[in-house]
Order: structure tokens, then C-alpha cells, then sequence
């Protein structure tokens, strides 16, 4: 490789003081990714990138093998709601899933809304759907561009047709209809200067009801925190009942705070339930005055318990399921008044699952079909039946249906990909990390792998958030595995993998945890002759990108190539934009002068160091993310290409009319894999 011409980035000679400490911050400009110095310097760096991706041969030939691979029938969302059956269906290469309606499971579906046909490019998607009560009407929330701000719409099920309500400024996925479906319940911002839609913080949300038929100005206030404009809240009506559960957030994942509201009285105020947010508590149903909530209070892995909704002391708290080894990660009731509770749990991050009784005692474990992942769509509280889509690395997926009076699972929808997954196979192993933490693994690829260190590698990872990481079936990952690479995943402390214990020990000022799971994981894989360095590469998006800046700072000797995609970088500036704010709970805030020390010490912008031969690196934005805003990784981008002392690139792709990466249009995410394999082709020299 010979060391590339980069276009020269906006500089300034900006310096903000931090507690005494003064940190130079070169490329501020770029954080204002709409100025035309940003836009200009973005089409150049673009215009690099793909200049150097040329120099592959067969880079058309990867996009084939990725089509070929993406075009298979994919369903997902399947549930029941009001009498109907609700399902997503993708043909094979639309770029938008189209949402498909059945009076009955096996019934002659009808299509209820198509995103195709709202842009030609694709990049209109649907971003939430709520059926009411009844059935009849299901308020949806468009995106656009991938951002995360919702217009949201009510459609009349039978007809298709669209009511007049439009409901603005949300970046809420979910709405709750009031139990006579005269109108739902929402969460939204205020409306942001038109010049701040990307960077805007995400403050003073407040909860409001909408009753159909009203203009949005008419729609009345029902709860907000003016104490907290940084706290989210959402509200939800539970089944069968007038009570209205509030939920608040304050910005610590798997924390929050429960109130409640009877609805019978129209100017009865929101109670509290539980008012300090010490731990999670997830509303599952109420039944009388009782309310089900699964919990980790008194159980760092989750239990069930029963809450008196006019005694919500713990007093008087009832435990319906103990906590178990395995971390509970979702609970749902149905099949009522023969009520069974379903239990979904993480076993060493894959899926388990289990019924018990409304009194908790256990009523058989659920058959799932392999080392994977099932994902559970909720039930109305009477219905006899659950779907759950299931899927692993080499298990393409499927959707089943659980008929709750037997326990049995029978496949009713899969898709046929051009994959054969019997050459593959997916493997758990546990490894040692820097302080003697066992630490799982999965590693997929062929059969009969040859343990030689030479294998091309991709180590993914995400460790945050609360979030756990489990076996998902993926084009991208099948066509990996097809070209001969292996995929490994680790699953990182900051996850909640194995309870909140395990998310604790990855957060705030035990970050550093997270990153020496992660190198020790990319050891584990060059030790045990998996891979080595030359052929291993580093992917993670969002805090998962921040993750991989943070270790190619710390070992740029350790890895062949590194992929940072849609990143946390600046660990000094990230509270200021979108909800960085509701971040400072996970990561500590800048503000503070102890939790300054412990950001600066590993944020990927600003641990970059001159002089030294970074690896191959290709980093990943979008021109709409207002999640992480671009400027993240622009600025990283351009600190990085101007300390790199050795000859391989360092190169950025900022995609167009894309956000963070939820509803990113099927072609786009083909060009995009196209083009971080050809990448990989290239720097791990395949």
C-alpha cells in the first residue's frame, strides 16, 4: 500500500477547557455536517473511498453474491390483534418490508401499507404500528431518511383508507389506544428549529393524549417532568382495564421509575408506583388491581412479581417467579382465564423459554429449534396462541406458533435463502478476560474449519446499553461465511447478557471493562489459531463503533483492518446532541469533573496518537443520523487520517438520505456490505 493524498478537513483552533484541562478541538466545523465546507470535504472523502475500493476487481461480483443472498421471502412481526393476524412480508429485494393483514392464520392476505410506494429510493420506512382495541384502525409512524422523528398516521383496517389525524414531533415507536379506542396516548418533543433537526437535544418530551378527529394543537397534556427535561417517559393502556402505566426513564439503562393513572377519573392524577429508579420494572398486565411486572429489584436476572396498584409498597409485593441462573429477559400473559405466563430467557446469550401459571408455577419449557434467538411478539390476553420469529448465525429464520394449551411450537412461515446451512455451523466458547472474566463466544463458519491462522475474521461486537447480542441470522454474515471468512461474536460486559451485574461492570467508570473483553476476545481467536492478526478484523456500530475506535487506539498492533460504524467518538461533546443527553447515565457526563477523566482517558477522538501505524480502517456514517450525528465520525475521521503514520487508509463512507440504520433500505444496505467486503478483501489481503 502506498500512503494515500487525504482532502484537507475545515480547521479551526478551537480549545475548551475542561476542569482545568484544555482539550483543542481542530474540526468542530465538522459538526455542522450541512455547511458547505462539511459537504464539500464529504464529497471528497466519498469520492476517495470509492476510488480506492476500485482497485478490487470483482467488487460487482461480492454485490451479486450479497443480492443473491438477500433475495429470499422474509416474514417477521407475525401477531394477533383485534381478531386479525398482523405480518410483515419482504418479496425478496424490496427495499421496505410491506405490512400484510389475515382474518385468519392461514386466511387470504391483504396488503395494509406499503413504505415502497412513498419514495422511489426506499428510504421512507415504517417505524412503529399500534392496533386499537378493537381491531378496526392501527396507528402507524413513518420515517424518513432513517431519522428518528416519526409522523404518525391511523388507518382504517377494513379499508385501507387513512383518517385526517397526523401526529408530529415524536421519536417514539409505539402509541397506546385508550380502551374505547377513541384515541391514543403518545410521547413527543417540542418542535425544533428547522436548522437544528439533526443536532436538536431530545428534551422536555411530555406525554399527550390524541382523540381522533382533533388537530394535534387541540391534544391534552398528560404527564411531563419539568424537573428533568432530559427524562423520557411513555405511557401505556393495559389491556382490559382504565389503568394508564407511566414509565420513566432517567437515563440509566435497565432503570426506571412506574406511575399510574386511573382512567375512569378524567382529572385524576398520575400516582406514583415506584419513585426512584434503582432498578427496571416492566409492566406485563393487570388483572384486578394487581399489576404483573417483570423486574430486576431483588434479582440482578429478573423475576416476576405481583403489585397491588393501591398498596405499592414492597410490603406487599408478591413474587409469582423467582430469578433462575438463566437472565429473563421479556414476559408475556395470555390465555385467559386458563392464564399462562410466557417466560423468555437468555441462557448464555442465546434464547430459552418456559410457561408458568398466573401463580407461577411451571408449565413446561418451550422447544426451540436450535443455538439461536426467538423474538416474541405480544398477545392479547385471551388469545389461546403466541409467534415468535427464531433464527441463528447459520439458522435462516422462521416464524412459529405457540399454542399455549400444549406448549407445542409449529413452523408456519420461513423463507428460502440460497444458503445452505448444513456446510455451517455456529460453536460457544467461553474465554478469559483481563481480570479472569469468563466471557462467551460464538464463532460461525464452514464445517471442518481448518485451525491454521489464516482464516479471514470478523469479530463483532457491542457491549452497552443493557443490550444484549445474540445469534441473528444476516445475509451479510452468510456471505461472509460463504467467502471463506469466519464471524465471531463476543458478548461483552455493558450487555445484560447475564443480568444487570454483567451490564454494571461494562458502564461508566468500568468502561475499560468492555475494551479488554474485546482485545482479549481477538487474542482468544489468534491463540487458539482461529485467525491472526494480518487476517482479523474489528466491526461495531453505534456505542459498538465507539468501542472499536476505543481499541484500535489501544492496540492498532493487535488487528488486520477495523470497521467503526455510525460511532460514538467524541466522548467529550456526545451529551449535546439528540439523546447523548439520556446517554450520561451509561457513560457519566463531561460535566463532571471525576467522570471527565475517566472519557477523556479512552475517547476514541481524542486517545488518537500521531505517529503510529494504524491498521486499514473504514468508517461508516450517514448525512441523516440524528441518533449519533454524523460529526462523530467526521471529526474522527479527519484526526485520524491526519496522525496516521504508516501507508494503509484510512478512509470514510457517509451515505445519503440514511440515519443511524433502522429502516435502511435493502439496496443500500447491499452497496454498503458490498463495500466493506471489497474493503476487507483488500486490507486482509483475501
Amino acid at each position: 500500500m502506498t500512503r494515500l493524498t487525504y482532502p484537507p478537513a475545515p480547521k479551526t483552533n478551537q480549545t475548551d477547557d475542561y476542569h482545568g484541562t484544555k482539550i483543542a478541538d481542530p474540526y468542530r466545523t465538522l459538526e455542522d455536517a450541512d455547511s458547505p465546507a462539511t459537504q464539500k470535504w464529504i464529497e471528497e472523502e466519498n469520492a476517495l473511498t470509492a476510488s480506492w475500493l476500485a482497485r478490487a476487481p470483482d467488487r460487482e461480483k461480492i454485490r451479486a453474491h450479497l443480492t443473491n443472498l438477500w433475495n429470499y421471502e422474509k416474514f417477521g412481526g407475525f401477531s394477533k390483534a383485534g381478531g386479525h393476524y398482523f405480518y410483515f412480508h419482504n418479496s425478496g429485494l424490496q427495499n421496505q418490508s410491506v405490512l400484510y393483514v389475515m382474518d385468519q392464520i392461514n386466511g387470504q392476505a391483504r396488503e395494509l401499507i406499503d413504505p415502497n410506494t412513498y419514495r422511489k429510493d426506499g428510504t421512507a420506512a415504517l417505524n412503529g404500528e399500534s392496533v386499537s382495541w378493537n381491531g378496526r384502525l392501527m396507528a402507524y409512524a413513518v420515517a424518513q431518511a432513517g431519522s428518528d422523528w416519526n409522523e404518525w398516521r391511523v388507518r382504517e383496517v377494513a379499508t385501507g383508507n387513512d383518517l385526517p389525524d397526523v401526529i408530529l414531533w415524536s421519536k417514539d415507536g409505539s402509541v397506546s389506544w385508550a380502551p374505547d379506542d377513541s384515541g391514543f396516548y403518545y410521547a413527543r418533543f417540542p418542535e425544533p428549529p428547522a436548522e437544528q433537526l439533526l443536532t436538536a437535544s431530545a428534551l422536555n418530551q411530555k406525554i399527550f393524549y390524541h382523540r381522533l378527529g382533533d388537530d394535534q394543537k387541540a391534544d391534552h397534556l398528560v404527564y411531563e417532568r419539568t424537573d428533568h427535561p432530559d427524562w423520557l417517559s411513555g405511557a401505556g393502556v393495559m389491556e382490559g382495564s382504565d389503568v394508564l402505566i407511566v414509565d420513566t426513564f432517567p437515563g440509566v439503562y435497565g432503570k426506571n421509575l412506574l406511575a399510574w393513572r386511573d382512567l375512569t377519573d378524567a382529572s385524576g392524577p398520575v400516582r406514583d408506583l415506584v419513585a426512584t429508579a434503582e432498578h427496571e420494572y416492566d409492566p406485563i398486565a393487570v388483572a384486578g388491581t394487581l399489576l404483573y411486572l417483570r423486574t430486576n429489584d431483588g434479582a440482578p436476572r429478573g423475576r416476576i412479581i405481583a403489585m397491588d396498584l393501591h398498596r405499592p409498597d414492597r410490603t406487599h409485593w408478591k413474587e409469582i417467579v423467582a430469578e433462575r441462573e438463566e437472565t429473563l429477559e421479556d414476559a408475556h400473559m395470555a390465555n385467559m382465564p386458563n392464564a399462562r405466563l410466557l417466560l423468555s430467557y437468555m441462557k448464555d446469550a442465546h434464547s430459552a423459554a418456559r410457561l408458568a401459571t398466573l401463580d407461577g408455577k411451571p408449565a413446561g419449557d418451550v422447544e426451540l429449534p436450535g443455538l439461536g434467538t426467538a423474538s416474541w411478539s405480544p398477545a392479547r390476553l385471551r388469545d389461546r396462541e403466541m409467534f415468535y420469529s427464531f433464527s441463528g448465525y447459520t439458522i435462516p429464520p422462521g416464524v412459529y406458533r405457540l399454542d399455549l394449551e400444549t406448549g407445542k411450537s409449529a413452523l408456519i412461515r420461513q423463507g428460502k435463502a440460497a444458503f445452505d446451512p448444513g456446510a455451517y455451523e455456529t460453536r460457544q466458547i467461553f474465554y478469559k478476560s483481563k481480570d479472569g472474566t469468563r466471557v462467551p463466544m460464538f464463532i460461525s463458519g464452514r464445517k471442518g474449519l481448518e485451525l491454521d491462522g489464516a482464516n479471514p475474521t470478523l469479530l463483532y461486537a457491542y457491549g452497552g446499553f443493557d443490550i444484549a447480542v445474540t445469534p441473528n441470522f444476516a445475509p451479510y454474515i452468510a456471505a461472509w461465511m460463504e467467502l471463506g471468512g469466519v464471524m465471531a461474536v463476543a458478548n461483552l460486559r455493558g450487555g445484560s447478557e447475564y443480568g444487570e451485574a454483567w451490564h454494571q461492570a461494562g458502564m461508566r467508570d468500568k468502561k475499560q471493562n468492555v475494551f479488554d473483553d474485546f482485545i482479549a476476545a481477538a487474542e482468544t481467536l489468534i491463540a487458539e489459531r482461529y485467525t491472526s492478526t494480518p487476517k482479523l478484523a474489528i466491526f461495531g456500530g453505534s456505542n459498538g463503533g465507539l468501542l472499536v475506535g476505543a481499541v484500535l487506539n489501544q492496540r492498532p498492533d493487535l488487528f488486520g483492518a477495523a470497521m467503526p460504524a455510525v460511532g460514538v467518538m467524541d466522548m467529550l461533546r456526545f451529551h449535546k446532541f439528540g439523546f447523548g443527553a439520556q446517554w450520561t447515565g451509561e457513560y457519566g457526563s463531561p460535566d463532571n469533573a471525576d467522570d471527565f477523566k475517566v472519557l477523556h482517558a479512552y475517547s476514541p477522538l481524542h486517545n488518537i496518537r500521531r505517529g503510529v501505524n494504524y491498521p486499514p480502517v473504514l468508517i461508516t456514517t450517514a448525512d441523516h443520523d440524528d441518533r449519533v450525528m454524523p460529526g462523530h465520525s467526521l471529526k474522527y475521521a479527519a484526526a485520524l487520517q491526519e496522525a496516521q503514520e504508516g501507508p494503509a487508509p484510512i478512509l470514510i463512507r457517509v451515505e445519503t438520505r440514511a440515519g443511524h440504520g433502522a429502516g435502511k433500505p435493502t439496496s443500500k444496505l447491499i452497496d454498503e456490505w458490498a463495500d466493506r467486503f471489497t474493503f476487507l478483501r483488500l486490507a486482509l489481503k483475501m
